[in-house]
């Protein structure tokens, strides 16, 4: 069971940590430095990479979040927090499935054809989607450890 909960809390520290990094850090600093060219560039890029790992994250986080449900002998005898946490996990996963196949592919596709103001629209829903999922894991993250030092 240990080993499902480090692989869980890595990949959420991976997900959370990398919304708020990009979120707080990065796209700051992209607008002070880059031209919109080269800043729709940079966040293509970004988010390429990125999204690679969030799709292992998301993965991971529901394989493993099903399985410690599984072994505590399902929803029903787990503590109340933990129905919490799917809840968001399930709602965030959403957010992001759409920010992935509705937001960034077509985002991708104005950038590789250098539609920017497109793009720049694309961007600014996908900023808005971030910030939403970025509180709600930070939320989740509060629910776990409040609800763990509660039992």
């Amino acid at each position: 069971m240990t080993l499902f909960k480090l692989i869980h809390l890595i990949s959420v520290l991976i997900w959370v940590g990398g919304m708020f990094f990009a979120y707080i850090v990065l796209r700051p600093a992209a607008v002070d430095v880059l031209q919109p060219p080269e800043r729709l560039r940079l966040w293509d890029n970004v988010f390429h990479r990125f999204f690679n790992w969030v799709w292992g994250a998301v993965g991971l986080i529901l394989a493993t979040g099903f399985y410690m449900i599984y072994q505590y002998g399902g929803m029903a005898h787990v503590p109340q927090f933990v129905h919490v946490m799917l809840l968001l996990g399930l709602v965030m996963a959403g957010i992001y499935g759409y920010v992935f196949f509705a937001c960034y592919v077509p985002f991708n596709l104005h950038v590789n054809k250098e539609r920017w103001k497109e793009a720049g629209e694309i961007l600014g829903k996908i900023r808005k989607l971030v910030g939403l999922n970025l509180m709600l894991g930070l939320i989740t993250v509060a629910v776990a450890v409040i609800g763990i030092a509660l039992v």
